[in-house]
C-alpha cells in the first residue's frame, strides 16, 4: 500500500482523529470562553435594562458593549486556532469539531441573544409591539442558518468527502463565514448602542435575514488562508494596513461596522462579477453555435 493511502487511512484512526493539540485547541477554548461571557454579559445587561432602577439601568449600555467586545475577541481566537494548526501540521478531526461547537456559541447564540435583548425586546417602547414579539424569530433564523453553515462546512471539508463538481474545490469560503456574520451583527449593535439609535432597529430584521441567507448561499468569500507568518508585503501596503488598523480602532464604533460591511460587499460584488462573466461566456458560446448551425447545409440538399 502506498504512503498516501496509509496517510489517508490514518486520518480516520480513532487515536489520531481525537488527538488534542495544545495551542490550536487552547485558542478554540478561548473562542468558547469569549462566546460564553458574551452571553453572560447580554443577560446581565438585559436584567439591568428592565430593573426599573435608573442607577442600574445606566450600566446596561456598558454591559452590552462588553458583550460586543467578547464576540470580537472570539473572532481573534477563531482566526488563530486553524492557522496555528495548519502551520504546525497539527490538524485533527477533533479540533475541527471542537471549533464548530465553539463557533455556534460565539457566532451563533451570542449575537442572536445580544440582538434579541438589546434591539428587539425594547421595541415595544417605540410602538413596534409586533416586531418586538417577532424578535425571537429573526434571532432564531440567524442562529439556524449559522448552524447549517457550520455543518455544511464540516461536511464538505471532511477528508472522506469528495466532490464530482469543481464548485467546492476552492480556498474561498462558500457562503458567508459565521465569524464575519457575527462580526457584522455585533458591530452594528455596537454602533446603535453607542449613539443611542435603537429606534433605527426596523432595518435590523431584513439585515439579519440577508446575513442568514448569505451564510447558507453559494456566494464565495475570501478566506485569507494563505496569509501566514511567512507572507511578504510591500512597504507601502504594510503602512496602509497599519494605518487602517489604527483608524478602525480609533473610530471603533463605526470602524468595525465599515470593516465587516466592506468584507461582505467585496465578496458579494466579486461573486456577481464572476457570475456575469460566466453568463457572458455562455451567451457567446450559444451565438457561435447558432452561427455554425446557420452556415451548415440544410438536410436533404
Amino acid at each position: 500500500m502506498s504512503d498516501s493511502s496509509n496517510n489517508n487511512r490514518d486520518i480516520f484512526e480513532s487515536t489520531r482523529a481525537s488527538r488534542i493539540y495544545f495551542l490550536p485547541n487552547l485558542m478554540t477554548a478561548g473562542n468558547l470562553f469569549c462566546g460564553y461571557f458574551s452571553v453572560i454579559k447580554s443577560i446581565h445587561a438585559y436584567h439591568a435594562q428592565i430593573s426599573g432602577d435608573p442607577a442600574i439601568q445606566a450600566q446596561a449600555s456598558t454591559l452590552y458593549a462588553h458583550a460586543v467586545w467578547f464576540i470580537l475577541a472570539a473572532l481573534l481566537f477563531d482566526s488563530l486556532d486553524g492557522r496555528l494548526a495548519r502551520m504546525g501540521g497539527r490538524e485533527s478531526l477533533f479540533g475541527k469539531e471542537f471549533d464548530s461547537i465553539a463557533d455556534i456559541i460565539s457566532f451563533g447564540i451570542a449575537p442572536a441573544l445580544l440582538v434579541n435583548y438589546l434591539i428587539f425586546a425594547p421595541l415595544e417602547e417605540y410602538n413596534y409591539p409586533i416586531l418586538s414579539g417577532l424578535g425571537w424569530f429573526f434571532s432564531f433564523i440567524y442562529l439556524l442558518c449559522a448552524g447549517v453553515r457550520l455543518a455544511r462546512f464540516n461536511v464538505i471539508t471532511h477528508p472522506a468527502v469528495y466532490s464530482l463538481s469543481s464548485k467546492y474545490e476552492t480556498k474561498d469560503f462558500i457562503g458567508l463565514p459565521t465569524p464575519a456574520a457575527a462580526g457584522l451583527i455585533a458591530s452594528l449593535v455596537f454602533f446603535l448602542n453607542e449613539y443611542e439609535l435603537r429606534h433605527w432597529s426596523l432595518a435590523l430584521p431584513p439585515l439579519m435575514l440577508l446575513t442568514a441567507w448569505l451564510m447558507i448561499s453559494s456566494v464565495r468569500f475570501p478566506s485569507f488562508k494563505d496569509l501566514n507568518w511567512r507572507t511578504r508585503i510591500r512597504p507601502h501596503h504594510f503602512i496602509l494596513v497599519f494605518v487602517g488598523a489604527v483608524l478602525i480602532y480609533q473610530f471603533r464604533h463605526v470602524g468595525f461596522l465599515v470593516l465587516f460591511l466592506g468584507y461582505i460587499f467585496y465578496g458579494t460584488l466579486r461573486h456577481l462579477r464572476v457570475q456575469n462573466r460566466r453568463l457572458e461566456k455562455i451567451r457567446q458560446w450559444r451565438e457561435r453555435r447558432k452561427k455554425a448551425a446557420n452556415k451548415s447545409p440544410n438536410n436533404g440538399e
